[in-house]
């Protein structure tokens, strides 16, 4: 490595480090799973450990313990397990299918409440109005940033899910 006439290093990667992104080093895999039997079972529950990293292909995963995430209908956090690549230190967190990330609800619930809205019924009771009012502003906007104006907002919801967005997230 050399040092440039500043005394900063030059050539070299940035190490990673408690000041680093934890973003860049985190992944979610969706998986098979029951949230009923990650209820019960707790730190019991069989995860399926990926057979590689997904972001640099390494055999090597160890386990890295357990995060709790909250869902609908639970009144306590599910212990979700977590796993690191050693080689590029990738944190890789299993998350049952049908969710966004960081949202509580299903996928399905989400939509269907929506399309009850649009089609001019009442909000779903189950679940908190503005909750579902954030679900849909969201949408709202970012289906006119991804779409024109007068796009319908059920096939929006669709097809932002189709390019990889969440629909209902408020970051553009």
């Amino acid at each position: 490595m050399e040092k440039g006439g500043d005394g900063l290093q030059t050539g070299a990667p940035p190490k990673q480090g408690r000041f680093t992104d934890p973003r860049q080093n985190f992944m979610i895999l969706s998986v098979c799973a029951k949230l009923n039997e990650i209820y019960e079972q707790g730190c019991k529950f069989n995860w399926t450990k990926p057979d590689r990293c997904p972001r640099c292909n390494s055999v090597r995963l160890w386990g890295h313990g357990y995060v709790r995430a909250y869902f609908d209908g639970f009144s306590q956090g599910l212990l979700l397990r977590r796993f690191r690549c050693p080689d590029c230190g990738c944190i890789i967190r299993m998350k049952p299918k049908g969710y966004f990330r960081r949202f509580q609800a299903p996928i399905h619930t989400i939509r269907s409440c929506l399309i009850r809205h649009i089609s001019g019924k009442k909000w779903h009771d189950a679940l908190s109005k503005s909750r579902q009012r954030h679900w849909l502003s969201a949408l709202k906007r970012k289906a006119s940033a991804y779409f024109s104006l007068n796009v319908e907002l059920c096939a929006a919801f669709d097809r932002l899910i189709k390019i990889g967005l969440i629909p209902v997230s408020r970051g553009i």
